[in-house]
C-alpha cells in the first residue's frame, strides 16, 4: 500500500474502535444537561475522551511493543496483573455494552427480539471478525467506518442546521469537572491502550516496514483519529445543548433511556421518519467496531503471554465473545453503574501509566513509574470507597485532599511525585 492509503486506512480502523456505544451516547445527553455550558463540558469532555486517549497511541508508537510494556517499568508481577485487569475489565464491560446499546436502541425497537438472541447473534459476528485477525484493519478502516462517520456528519450537520438555538440553563456547577468525569464513562483510556496494541499487531502482519515508518504511521494517525473524535463529541454535544428547548426527557427515567430518547428525538428532527432508521444502523455498527478491537485485543494479548500461542488466541476470542453474550443481556444502564467504581480505580492508573509512558525517558525512570503509580493508587482509593460506602469520616478525609470531591483526588499527589522523585534522581 502506498504511504497515503495506509495512512488513511489505519487512522479510518483507529477511529471506529474508539468509537462504541458510549461515545455516540454520552456527548448529546451531556450537552442537554450542560445548556449554556456546553463549550466547557466540551473541554472537560475532551481531556479524557480525546487527549489523553491520543496521547496513548502516541506511547503505542513510541514503544511498538504491547500492553505489558506499558507498565514493566513499575514492576514485571504489576504489569501483568494490570494488564489481565484492563483486558477482563473490557471484556466484562464495554465489550457487552455494546451488545446492550445496539439492542435497547436499533433491535428491540424494530423486531423486538429478546436481549439473548440479539446478544448471541452479535457476538458470533463480533468471533468472527475476532477469527479473521489478517482482515480487521483493512474491513474496518476501508468500508465500516466511512460509513459511521458519513452518518454522525449528517446527523449532526443537518442538526446544528435545524435548531433553534435556544438554550437552557446549566445543572452543572462545575462544568469542565463533569465533562472530564464523563469522558471516564466512554472507555477511551482503556480503549487506547488496548487497541493500539491491536492497531499494531495489525500493522506487523500486512507490513515489514521499518520502527520508524510505523511510528510515524501510527503517529500521525492517532491524531487524525482524534481529530475525528473532536469534531463528532464536540458536534453531538452542541446538538444536544441547541435542541434542549425542544426535546422534552422524563428527569424520572434512568440516564440510559434518557439517553437513547434524545438521540432517537434529535435524529428524527434533523432527518425525519428516516432519521430513526438511520440512527439505527449507525449504533449497530459503531457498537460492533468496538467490540471486535476488544476481543481481539484480549486474544492478542493472551495468545502473546502463552507462547504465541494460536489456540489460546481462539480460546480467549471464543470466551470473551460468550461472556458479552451473557453479560451484553443486561440493560445498558445496569453496566454502567457496575463500571462506575471499576473506572474511578483502574483510570486514574492507566492515564498516569499513558502520560509517563509518552514522556521522554529521562523522565521516566522506574523510580519515577513506581512513586507516580504507587501515589495514584492510594488516592484514589477515597474515590471507589466514596461510591461504594460513603461515610462522615470519610468525607473528613476528602476534605483535606485537593480535588477530591470531584474524584480527582489522585491528580495533585501523582504530580507533585512527578515532580519530586524526578528532582532527585537527576541530582543523584
Amino acid at each position: 500500500m502506498n504511504n497515503t492509503k495506509d495512512l488513511l486506512i489505519t487512522s479510518f480502523a483507529l477511529f471506529s474502535l474508539f468509537f462504541g456505544a458510549g461515545n455516540l451516547l454520552l456527548p448529546p445527553l451531556l450537552g442537554y444537561n450542560a445548556g449554556e455550558d456546553w463549550f466547557w463540558v466540551t473541554l472537560g469532555f475532551v481531556i479524557t475522551a480525546v487527549a489523553i486517549p491520543i496521547i496513548g497511541i502516541y506511547a503505542h508508537a513510541k514503544l511498538q511493543g504491547t500492553l505489558y510494556d506499558f507498565g514493566k517499568k513499575v514492576s514485571p508481577l504489576f504489569s501483568l496483573v494490570y494488564c489481565i485487569l484492563i483486558y477482563v475489565i473490557a471484556v466484562a464491560i464495554p465489550s457487552p455494552r455494546t451488545a446492550a446499546a445496539t439492542h435497547e436502541i436499533a433491535i428491540h425497537p424494530n423486531f423486538g427480539t429478546s436481549p439473548l438472541l440479539t446478544s448471541s447473534i452479535y457476538f458470533a459476528l463480533v468471533l468472527v471478525f475476532a477469527l479473521n485477525r489478517s482482515k480487521i484493519l483493512d474491513v474496518i478502516g476501508k468500508y465500516l467506518t466511512p460509513f459511521i462517520v458519513l452518518i454522525l456528519l449528517l446527523v449532526i450537520g443537518i442538526g446544528l442546521f435545524n435548531a433553534q438555538m435556544d438554550i437552557s440553563n446549566s445543572s452543572f456547577d462545575t462544568p469542565i469537572v463533569d465533562g472530564i468525569l464523563e469522558g471516564y464513562q466512554t472507555f477511551d483510556a482503556i480503549a487506547a491502550v488496548v487497541v493500539g496494541a491491536v492497531i499494531i499487531i495489525s500493522i506487523n502482519i500486512k507490513s515489514n516496514q521499518s520502527f520508524e515508518y510505523k511510528k510515524d504511521l501510527i503517529k500521525k494517525s492517532g491524531v487524525i483519529a482524534g481529530l475525528g473524535l473532536f469534531v463528532i463529541y464536540a458536534g453531538l454535544i452542541a446538538v444536544g445543548a441547541f435542541y434542549g428547548s425542544e426535546i422534552e426527557l422524563n428527569s424520572g427515567l434512568s440516564n440510559d433511556v434518557q439517553r437513547a430518547d434524545l438521540l432517537i428525538g434529535i435524529s428524527s428532527k434533523a432527518l425525519g421518519s428516516f432519521g430513526y432508521s438511520i440512527l439505527s444502523v449507525l449504533i449497530a455498527l459503531a457498537c460492533f467496531t468496538t467490540a471486535v478491537g476488544i476481543v481481539t485485543g484480549a486474544a492478542d494479548y493472551f495468545k502473546g503471554l502463552l507462547h504465541n500461542s494460536q489456540t489460546v488466541y481462539i480460546i480467549t476470542a471464543v470466551l470473551a465473545s460468550v461472556f458479552g453474550v451473557i453479560v451484553g443481556q443486561l440493560d445498558f444502564n445496569d453496566i454502567i453503574v457496575i463500571a462506575l467504581p471499576v473506572l474511578l480505580f483502574i483510570y486514574p492508573i492507566t492515564i498516569v501509566l499513558i502520560i509517563l509512558n509518552a514522556m521522554p525517558d529521562k523522565y521516566t525512570s522506574s523510580l519515577v513509574f513506581k512513586v507516580v503509580v504507587l501515589l495514584t493508587f492510594l488516592f484514589s482509593i477515597t474515590d471507589v470507597l466514596g461510591f461504594l460506602s460513603p461515610s462522615d469520616t470519610l468525607s473528613t478525609i476528602v476534605d483535606y485532599i485537593p480535588f477530591a470531591k470531584h474524584s480527582l483526588g489522585w491528580v495533585l499527589p501523582a504530580c507533585i511525585g512527578l515532580i519530586l522523585t524526578n528532582l532527585k534522581t537527576q541530582k543523584s
